[in-house]
């Protein structure tokens, strides 16, 4: 009787055991599941959709991001970058970046976990946005970053940095000659800026060029936009007016030209330009007399 009483027990015991482990493979079935699909607010960087379903709208109470915080970001060399993540209805979940050029935790929370003192976190207190503040951004640090909740799953947004150098150029040849009394224009294009310059400075010979200036008839047109160009005109070029032509942006470095302001006369290369094309007339001319007395001998014959 007290075996049968043992073996009772043991078999309610393996039957307890067998509930729990389907209870168990349940969960983590659907835990599984769950972790596999891509909600609304998770943005993949290689812009993979699933297709196996779609996603629901969040609900009031759901952690989830701004769809209008932006993806892209451009930033100048040597200048602050600002990654903005926006989260709607945080509660106590917490928000990291984490750096996918080599999955580097950059900051949790408030909190600063690299020792490049360049990267913090910006939050202010019941605010919902978390923004990662890169001081002195440098080429490097472009790349993809992610926003990452600790929710179940995980839901990340995925942030793309590009920095970027501003260049200036003065359209055309690095010398231009000019006649005197003629019109010198010089075209400075400001390309790769993520916002116009502040300002465009014009020097001749290192000294700012005076638009006021006794001299009258110079003048600067400057148009802004995803490239900013500046024209400088300078009417009834002077000879006086030669030399290094220079445009300095606010956000670039400097673009020079050297203008010749010529006297009625030609640079030698020019000049050698002509005479070289006056000796080939000479000599096809030459060539044609000698075949014509050539082809007049060659009949009279």
């Amino acid at each position: 009787m007290q075996h049968m009483f043992i073996f009772w027990n043991m078999h309610q015991l393996v039957r307890y055991y067998m509930l729990l482990v389907i209870l168990y493979l349940q969960k983590s079935g659907a835990s599984i599941a769950t972790q596999n699909q891509i909600t609304d607010n998770q943005i993949a960087p290689s812009g993979d959709v699933s297709t196996t379903s779609t996603p629901e709208p969040p609900k009031p109470s759901d952690t989830y991001f701004d769809p209008a915080t932006p993806r892209n970001v451009t930033a100048l060399v040597g200048k602050s970058a600002y990654l903005s993540c926006k989260v709607r209805n945080l509660a106590n979940k917490t928000v990291s970046w984490i750096r996918h050029r080599d999955i580097h935790i950059l900051t949790v929370g408030s909190y600063t976990y690299t020792s490049d003192q360049r990267f913090s976190a910006i939050h202010r207190r019941e605010g919902d946005e978390w923004t990662l503040h890169i001081k002195w951004a440098q080429k490097r640090d472009a790349g993809m970053y992610e926003c990452q909740l600790s929710t179940q799953p995980v839901r990340s947004f995925f942030v793309n940095l590009n920095v970027v150098v501003p260049t200036a150029e003065i359209l055309g040849s690095p010398d231009l000659h000019v006649d005197e009394g003629s019109t010198i224009n010089l075209t400075c294009s400001i390309r790769y800026s993520p916002e116009p310059p502040a300002y465009i400075f014009w020097y001749h010979h290192d000294e700012v060029i005076s638009y006021d200036s006794s001299r009258g008839g110079v003048s600067v047109i400057t148009e802004k936009g995803d490239v900013t160009t500046s024209y400088l005109l300078i009417q009834q070029a002077e000879l006086k007016d030669s030399g290094k032509y220079s445009c300095s942006p606010s956000n670039a470095d400097v673009a020079s030209v050297y203008v010749h302001v010529l006297n009625g006369e030609r640079p030698a290369a020019m000049q050698t330009g002509s005479a070289g094309l006056s000796n080939s007339k000479f000599n096809v001319l030459a060539l044609m007399v000698l075949c014509w007395i050539h082809s007049s001998w060659f009949i009279s014959r």
